[in-house]
């Protein structure tokens, strides 16, 4: 997908419901409301996914966003949680013992219930908001820079530009994706979930949001990682003893590494907390758990190639912003 290389860009990370957050951002960026879309005069705002679920303006977030897009004022790509919403909806391959792409279940369910809430008075809007997902690329490769929810796969992107050349994907792409053998299924959960690892036999974490896992979210840029502690990227820590076990020659093999003389890459995802900075030169996520009352972060793209710490941008996501 080709963006204006002489533009500038503002990129956004996981907004998940908190659309007042969202317009304090915007406006502390120098956009501002006209004719009910959000604009700025020079830049554009790209926004790395995951606008609903979660949050308790969730049908707001997606208007401003959708809005915004359609007028050509923003790109948005698709999360793991946009791709959740049409994996509920979707119905399941024939023959696959299941009724819907990605399964009813009460851990799924939990998921995406206070989205659809919130869209309970409004069955037309949700109707509009599942087939505009499917216009979301998930990816986008700028040639200076890059953009991907969760983790950039060289392969799987490769793969997938054969059927489809601009990353947006079609129903039987998701219906495909509900099978845990498919391309499809491990395309979508390389480029928005990121690459997981499990946990040693008999390990499990407990995650803030109450949920109980067996694996834990990696990094895909270390260059000579050598225990489980050197790849963990996610809030929840390892234990101690699970944090210094070594990496085995098959561990190291399979993760993925993004080199620092690729181009910049922004994802969101990853639930970070602190200051906004870069990862690396070359890499930055912008998901500061906006809906845990964290932050909501912009980087404010210019015609760098390197990551500079000064061009980060947020807002402080208030309580009632965030609970309400």
């Amino acid at each position: 997908m080709l963006l204006d290389p002489t533009r500038s860009y503002d990129l956004i990370g996981d907004v998940h419901g908190c659309a007042r957050a969202l317009e304090r951002l915007l406006s502390g960026l120098g956009y501002r409301r006209q004719g009910g879309v959000w604009r700025h005069p020079q830049r554009m705002a790209l926004f790395l996914g995951d606008i609903l679920d979660r949050g308790p303006h969730i049908r707001e977030a997606l208007h401003l966003v959708h809005d915004m897009v359609e007028a050509g004022e923003a790109l948005c790509l698709m999360g793991n949680h946009e791709w959740y919403a049409l994996g509920w909806t979707t119905p399941a391959l024939p023959g696959s013992g299941r009724e819907f792409a990605r399964e009813h279940n009460p851990r799924h369910e939990r998921l995406i219930r206070e989205t659809l809430a919130q869209f309970e008075d409004y069955p037309g809007d949700w109707h509009d908001f599942l087939a505009w997902f499917h216009k979301l690329p998930l990816f986008v490769d700028a040639e200076r820079f890059r953009l991907v929810h969760a983790c950039w796969d060289a392969e799987a992107i490769q793969q997938l530009r054969r059927d489809h050349p601009d990353g947006r994907i079609d129903r039987a792409f998701v219906q495909q994706a509900g099978d845990p053998d498919s391309f499809a299924a491990h395309c979508m959960q390389r480029l928005l979930r990121g690459l997981d690892m499990p946990l040693p036999r008999g390990v499990t974490l407990t995650s803030h949001d109450g949920f109980i896992r067996s694996v834990f979210r990696t990094k895909f840029w270390e260059s000579d990682p050598q225990t489980y502690g050197d790849i963990v990227f996610q809030p929840d820590a390892l234990p101690e003893e699970v944090a210094n076990l070594p990496l085995s020659n098959a561990q190291k093999a399979a993760l993925l590494r993004y080199g620092e003389d690729e181009p910049m890459l922004f994802v969101g995802h990853y639930w970070c907390n602190g200051t906004p900075a870069p990862l690396r030169p070359n890499l930055a996520c912008l998901d500061y758990s906006a809906v845990r009352r964290g932050k909501l972060v912009a980087y404010r793209l210019d015609q760098e190639t390197r990551m500079d710490p000064d061009k980060f941008f947020w807002v402080e996501v208030k309580r009632q912003e965030a609970d309400s």
